[in-house]
């Protein structure tokens, strides 16, 4: 550090500490979404089942690192010193490596791959790695521990035999490691990106070189492709899939997918981190608009942020996009009134614009207990608690608030209900509907038993060890929802937050009209169509215990 530090002395991301990679994840994201484009060939969806069962693929890191520290210790004891000190580059050790893999290493592959298909070892071992039909990267490495000691003794070849006679060097090491890799997880990403023109200079490629959707056949056919990285063993022993060059040819030419629902992360432009569709009515991606949590609250970022929605909800409007949802930090009064403005500013839109406030009021209305008679609402007022107001009113319940700017405010919007709004100090109501900005304070005077109903996006920290806390406005989802394999922010699986599935549900319905501003839908109306279309309610089971 300089004596004096001035302007820049520190980098940005200082503050950061050891989260400071996390500024990298925006780029690596957006360039792997980019990368992989459209084109996916199995469009099956994946389920939590298979995240369980690859979850340990890191497991090969740890094992091959352990093999390569005992290789290089074994090699120092062995062989002569010359032997051992690798230098940078060799010319003859790179060729070497590529025809060792080539004729070796790929031939041994396609034998022992073949046998793996036999009933004795594919029930015992490599039904394990097939149980994966729609494959992810990280699928390429999901393999039994024998499977795994098998494939590092035959991808050593290269690396043990240029060492003995003298040619190994580091890059040719770094290259076969980078390419075995790199081949592994493309084969598995369900994505075909190679374009044909390669094929099409170089026809002969076409047996040195596999697709993903060559390899993705492998996994659904299961007798045929067998080969590792070049498909030539399969062309010379007759286990060709018949049916690679149409698939591969077909899967660059998919249509986009369609029904958006926007989140927030950070980079230049909004890109899309989820794809799913319903009962294959409906298609639906999730669009990540590039702002960290930070830059919400930060006046200055405002009319950016507005930007990128907007342009996000008019790049879906091109792609055809029937219905757009605001999840998350995208919707708020102070913000852009709860969506309001992107009408506003373009009155020809066709796509609409839902920010679920809704259905929030429904699932939250239904989340309270029958006989309920009083209720406490207190945090920031906003168009769904002024809506919760209103409804619980028409369902005789008397509201109750602890702050009388709160009082004061809900007394002049709401006009209606004498005698239904109260202002009381006692905290003695056992259910409390909180928003945004719930003190510390107020939530430690709340009586034993109290259920904490949230009506915010985020959930409100959990002090006390004697009350129940229900999570944010959500609902699980049916099982005709597919390529659901991720949790939504914190909620449990399976379950989606209500600003989300309004959007599912708008689509669903071919409902005409937005739901933004202070517009919003009939209550009953939605909650009864989204419970049509399987979304089930969920039940208070949060308790902390003492």
């Amino acid at each position: 550090m300089a004596s004096t530090p001035g302007i820049l002395t520190d980098w940005p991301w200082t503050p950061l500490g050891s989260f400071k990679y996390v500024v990298l994840a925006p780029w690596a994201i957006h360039s792997a979404y980019s990368f992989m484009g459209k084109a996916t060939i199995i469009d099956k969806g994946l389920e939590f089942e298979q995240v369980d069962r690859e979850r340990n693929w890191d497991d090969q890191i740890i094992f091959n690192g352990m093999l390569f520290y005992l290789g290089r210790f074994l090699a120092k004891c062995v062989l002569p010193r010359a032997k051992t000190e690798i230098p940078l580059w060799k010319g003859d050790g790179f060729v070497m490596t590529m025809l060792l893999h080539a004729g070796p290493v790929e031939y041994l592959y396609y034998w022992l791959h073949r046998a793996l298909h036999h009933h004795f070892l594919y029930s015992r071992y490599h039904s394990h790695h097939h149980s994966s039909i729609v494959t992810e990267p990280i699928t390429s490495v999901t393999h039994p521990f024998a499977e795994h000691i098998t494939y590092f003794m035959l991808f050593a070849i290269p690396m043990v035999a240029t060492l003995l006679i003298g040619t190994a060097s580091i890059t040719s090491y770094f290259f076969y490691i980078t390419y075995i890799d790199f081949m592994n997880n493309m084969g598995h990403c369900n994505f075909e990106f190679i374009p044909t023109w390669i094929f099409s200079i170089f026809p002969p490629l076409k047996y040195l070189l596999y697709t993903s959707s060559y390899h993705s056949l492998h996994h659904t056919q299961f007798r045929t492709n067998y080969s590792l990285f070049m498909p030539i063993y399969d062309y010379i022993y007759g286990t060709m899939d018949k049916s690679s060059d149409a698939l591969y040819e077909s899967s660059l030419k998919k249509d986009d997918d369609i029904v958006v629902h926007d989140a927030n992360s950070d980079f230049g432009r909004s890109f899309v981190i989820e794809r799913q569709h319903f009962d294959n009515k409906l298609r639906l991606q999730t669009w990540v608009i590039p702002k960290y949590s930070l830059q919400y609250v930060l006046s200055g970022q405002t009319e950016a942020i507005n930007k990128l929605i907007e342009q996000a909800i008019l790049e879906a409007e091109e792609k055809g996009v029937k219905v757009i949802s605001l999840g998350l930090l995208n919707q708020g009064e102070g913000l852009n009134s709860y969506g309001g403005i992107y009408v506003q500013r373009n009155p020809q839109l066709k796509i609409k614009v839902v920010d679920g406030s809704s259905l929030v009021v429904a699932v939250i209305l239904n989340s309270i207990p029958k006989g309920t008679t009083q209720v406490l609402i207190t945090g920031k007022l906003t168009k769904i608690a002024y809506a919760l107001v209103f409804s619980l009113w028409q369902r005789n319940i008397q509201v109750a608030t602890s702050q009388e700017a709160e009082y004061l405010k809900l007394t002049k919007s709401l006009s209606s209900g004498e005698g239904m709004l109260v202002h009381d100090r006692s905290y003695a109501q056992k259910i409390w509907l909180v928003g945004d900005e719930l003190s510390k304070k107020e939530q430690l005077s709340a009586p034993k038993g109290t259920i904490f109903v949230p009506f915010f996006q985020f959930p409100p920290k959990q002090l006390r060890k004697d009350c129940y806390y229900h999570c944010t406005p959500a609902m699980k989802i049916p099982k005709s929802l597919e390529n659901v394999y991720s949790c939504e922010n914190w909620l449990p699986r399976r379950v989606m937050s209500a600003w989300r599935i309004a959007g599912i549900v708008y689509a669903l319905e071919g409902w005409n009209e937005h739901e933004c501003g202070h517009t919003m839908s009939i209550n009953d109306k939605v909650w009864e169509a989204t419970l049509r279309h399987g979304f089930q309610p969920l039940i208070i089971t949060t308790q902390t215990k003492n």
